[in-house]
Parts: C-alpha cells; sequence; structure tokens
C-alpha cells in the first residue's frame, strides 16, 4: 500500500495472497496485502475477528498453519524473500530475526518446564556470544525478567507457569522475546485475556522495552485506542485486505475509509452521547467473497462500481492512503 523512498524497511510485505484449504472448500482469506515497517519503527495492524491480521504476521513470521497455501506475493525482511529462504535461514529467522509474543501466554509457555529453563533455551539457541554458558544464560535471564519488572527474579526462574498470573505470564512471554537482541517483535494482541489496569502495564513495558532494544514492533489488535497509544503508524485491515493506513496522528485526525470512521465511531467518549450500534452486518464468507469492495455490502457509502471492482489504492494525504472509490480512481 505504502510507497517510501530513501529509507529502509525491514519487512515488506507486496501483494501477498494467503488461502485456506478446509473441507468446505478454499478459503480466500488475505486479498493482496501490502505492509513496510521501517527498522525501529512501531507499527499496529487493526480490524475485526477474523480479517487476517494474525494470518498476515505468521506468513511473515514463516509459522503459518499446515492447511494456508501462499498464492502470490512475497515477503521480504532484510531484503531477503522469506518464501525462498533454506531451512536454515528460516531457523536463523526465528531464533535470531524475528520473535512473537502470542494472545495466550499459557499456550507459549511450556507448563512442564521451568520459567528460567525456558528462558535459557531462549538463549541457548540464540547464537550470541557466550550462548552455551550457563553463566551468561543465568545472568541474561535474570536481566530480562528484571527489565519487565517480575519481582524477585531468582524465585519467578523457579516457577512453573501455572503457579504465575496472567499478568505475569506475559511479561516473561515479553522478557523471553527481548532477552536477546531481535531486529522484530511481533506481538498478537497480547493483552486481550488480561484485566484493564494489567493491560497497560503490560503495554507500558513492551513499549518502552522495544524502544531501549531498538527492535521494530508489529502490534496486533482490535482496539484503536491501543494502537494508538502504541504505534507510530497503522494498518486497518478488513476481510483479508488493508483499507488504510497511516500515522497514528494522521489516522485519529481523519479516519478516510468508511470501515475506519464506523471503528473510530465505536470508541467510547468521554463526553457521552450513547452507546454506539457498531458496523451493521459481518465479515463476508470468504469461501465466495465479494466481486468488488469486499466492505461494499456493509457500506453506507457503497458506490455501484464497489460492487465490480476492487477499489484503487490512493493518497488523498500525504502519507495517508485508503483504498475505496470515494477518493477518486473510477
Amino acid at each position: 500500500m505504502e510507497k517510501y523512498n530513501n529509507c529502509e524497511n525491514i519487512v515488506e510485505v507486496k501483494d501477498l495472497y494467503v488461502s485456506f484449504r478446509t473441507f468446505r472448500g478454499c478459503l480466500k482469506v488475505l486479498n493482496g496485502v501490502n505492509i513496510q515497517v521501517r527498522r525501529g519503527e512501531k507499527v499496529s495492524i487493526v480490524g475485526e475477528s477474523g480479517c487476517g491480521k494474525t494470518t498476515t504476521v505468521n506468513a511473515i513470521a514463516q509459522i503459518l498453519a499446515r492447511q494456508a497455501r501462499v498464492d502470490s506475493g512475497e515477503i521480504n525482511f532484510n531484503g531477503k524473500n522469506v518464501f525462498k529462504m533454506p531451512p536454515n535461514e528460516i531457523k536463523n529467522l526465528r531464533s535470531q530475526g524475528i520473535s512473537v509474543i502470542f494472545q495466550d501466554p499459557i499456550a507459549s509457555l511450556n507448563p512442564v518446564f521451568t520459567i528460567g529453563s525456558q528462558m535459557k533455551d531462549v538463549i541457548y539457541y540464540s547464537g550470541i556470544e557466550g550462548a552455551s554458558s550457563k553463566k551468561v544464560q543465568h545472568e541474561k535471564v535474570i536481566s530480562a525478567l528484571k527489565e519487565t519488572s517480575l519481582p524477585d527474579p531468582e524465585r519467578i526462574m523457579e516457577n512453573y507457569p501455572f503457579q504465575l498470573s496472567g499478568g505475569m505470564r506475559q511479561r516473561i512471554c515479553i522478557a523471553m522475546s527481548l532477552a536477546t537482541p531481535r531486529q522484530l517483535v511481533i506481538a498478537d494482541e497480547p493483552t486481550t485475556n488480561l484485566d484493564v489496569t494489567i493491560q497497560d502495564q503490560v503495554l507500558k513495558t513492551l513499549k518502552n522495552r522495544v524502544e531501549e532494544k531498538g527492535s521494530a514492533l508489529i502490534l496486533i489488535t482490535h482496539s484503536l485506542g491501543v494502537a494508538r497509544e502504541v504505534a507510530d503508524r497503522i494498518y486497518v485491515m478488513y476481510a483479508g485486505s488493508v483499507v488504510e493506513s497511516g500515522t497514528s496522528k494522521e489516522l485519529f485526525r481523519e479516519a478516510l475509509h468508511p470501515y475506519t470512521q464506523g471503528l473510530m465511531s465505536c470508541i467510547p467518549k468521554l463526553s457521552g452521547g450513547g452507546i454506539s450500534t457498531g458496523i451493521p452486518g459481518r465479515i463476508p464468507n470468504y469461501l465466495n467473497p465479494p466481486k468488488g469492495c469486499r466492505f461494499a455490502p456493509r457500506c453506507p457509502k457503497a458506490l455501484a462500481v464497489c460492487n465490480e471492482s476492487a477499489p484503487p489504492v490512493v493518497e488523498p494525504i500525504k502519507d495517508h492512503q485508503v483504498a475505496c472509490f470515494l477518493y477518486g480512481g473510477k
């Protein structure tokens, strides 16, 4: 969706189409996704559940489900196409280049190994200097736990995941992701299962640690408020397509796409004004998605052409792009 001149992107997703084989048929999920992330940049991908956010980042990290199929497109990490990487490079990509913080920390941590044992394994396979030394591993684990404001790291190292609270488990996942140098951190809705006060603490910890380490961040969320708090730039996804992108400030100053406007209207306001009715309708069936714009069946501003052709990507405002016929390209 975006083009940058004279800047280096750590990740470039280009015209990516991904489908899933099921017993009912082929689900056409990702529909030409284009995303770029600069080095050290914090980017958020926002959208409803089922819109393709997780599929996109799983493709970047090369952890797509077995039934997934990349139909076309490419993903470049540090200028190399991840789909053409040999197994040893994929291994290095996961152990040294990219780390992923999953939505459910209890499912991410092995219940039969202590926290210390699991974190030491991460450091051992990272390839950093002295990674095979037990002393270095211990020091790195203690340091990572302290950086995420976890109390009594020595005790926590001896604990099993079930002995810790949800917020502590999520902080441990953040500590594991940033215990060794990583160029890109992917956080897939890391605060979904936490209460509001713990959510804020975890997000601040994640943001601060990423900035200190100089890592790029892709934050997956369904909350525009969270995206605004953390990200420099936001991509709005709907039904497998990026419908709008821009800086956080610009996107909140003037949302262009009807879908983004609908999401904005759902945000509670301190001034009141009643309860939002939300966006009517639901995400289309991926077995037989609409021929034109996938949002057209739910769009209050849809034109006749929206049902026939995919909308072009236009840039009505500098560094603010939208895929919509309302802004030209008929």
